[in-house]
């Protein structure tokens, strides 16, 4: 009888409802891992439970409130369709699990699955096409740690990153086709944003990293794991294969948080800017998002055009996440598989 294999995708987490209490508890979670707000622990402590977590909380569940359905938290319900999508695509001989790194399903949760039907021959997908410390890389952090308890320990495999997966690019740019970029007078590429400071950590070398002029637009073996060069990368390639102009797009970050300087340029300030020059209709991608969430849903398609539209523009239309498209699903079990 042949063992059977342990495939994990893990998202980075959503409420368990849109009440304040609820995206309190999450933001609180989130915010104190060290990966994401990498400052000093005590400061830290303080900064999420005296200021971010009981002012923020209200607004965000307010804004979480726009995006529930009926299904709950789409990036919860696109992640369960994914992992059964991934779990038929497999067949028996793999187990697919779901995990969240914050929140529920736990990771521990998820693992202890594994160990329960004693799979230790487990294959870690972190559903993070560019690598970031505070996204994969505590991902990574908190599997071994739960592992590391274990008495056997597992085999473990864990996927970097995918921002130049062949089948990702195609389904970004299969979504993106029905919406024939001609048609817009802009396309933007917006990228989740994260604070310099952390793209310098991540520099082995230390010498690359906003040291060398236009250090993340040209990906090589000096950036080849920043988070903002495979971005680029990520944004190249889905260009090149609708064919969009260099000349017609940007590459450009959201989400923003505190006064320290974050990668730019900010989406804000490209739309800002593509306003005043009379632009009017603009197409957004989102690939650092394999399911659609807060960030996409609301963020682009709600406040974000909102803004436009109040400048001068007329539409900011969002091409649509990864979620459950087939071509995703394929390129999901070429992970799992190789």
């Amino acid at each position: 009888m042949k063992d059977k294999k342990g495939i994990l995708l893990v998202n980075l987490g959503t409420p368990d409802s849109p009440k304040t209490s609820d995206v309190r508890k999450y933001l609180r979670e989130f915010l104190s891992d060290p990966r994401v707000l990498d400052i000093n622990g005590v400061l830290r402590y303080i900064l999420v439970n005296g200021v971010i977590a009981p002012f923020r909380s209200p607004n965000s569940a307010k804004s979480y409130k726009e995006i529930w359905t009926e299904n709950g938290s789409p990036l919860l319900h696109y992640s369960k369709l994914q992992k059964q999508k991934l779990q038929d695509k497999l067949g028996s001989g793999y187990v697919v699990e779901l995990a969240m790194r914050y929140q529920s399903p736990s990771l521990e949760s998820a693992l202890n699955r594994f160990k329960e039907q004693k799979i230790f021959d487990i294959k870690v997908i972190p559903m993070f096409p560019q690598y970031a410390s505070a996204s994969t890389g505590s991902v990574v952090e908190k599997v071994m740690e739960i592992v590391g308890k274990w008495q056997i320990t597992p085999t473990i495999q864990i996927i970097n990153s995918f921002h130049d997966q062949p089948k990702m690019i195609e389904a970004f740019a299969d979504l993106g086709k029905k919406y024939k970029h001609e048609e817009y007078d802009y396309v933007l590429f917006s990228f989740h944003g994260l604070p310099v400071r952390q793209l310098v950590k991540a520099d082995p070398s230390a010498c690359h990293c906003q040291k060398v002029e236009n250090c993340c637009q040209k990906y090589n073996i000096n950036n080849r794991y920043c988070y903002s060069a495979q971005s680029h990368q990520t944004a190249y390639l889905i260009a090149d294969a609708l064919a969009i102009p260099k000349e017609k797009y940007t590459i450009c970050f959201q989400s923003r948080l505190g006064r320290d300087p974050w990668v730019q340029p900010y989406t804000t300030d490209v739309f800002e800017r593509l306003a005043k020059e009379g632009k009017k209709k603009i197409l957004v991608f989102c690939p650092a998002f394999t399911a659609d969430c807060l960030e996409t849903i609301f963020e682009i398609s709600e406040e974000y055009n909102e803004e436009f539209v109040e400048m001068g523009g007329e539409k900011m239309q969002l091409v649509e996440g990864l979620n459950a498209h087939p071509i995703f699903i394929e390129a999901l079990a070429d992970l799992a598989l190789n």
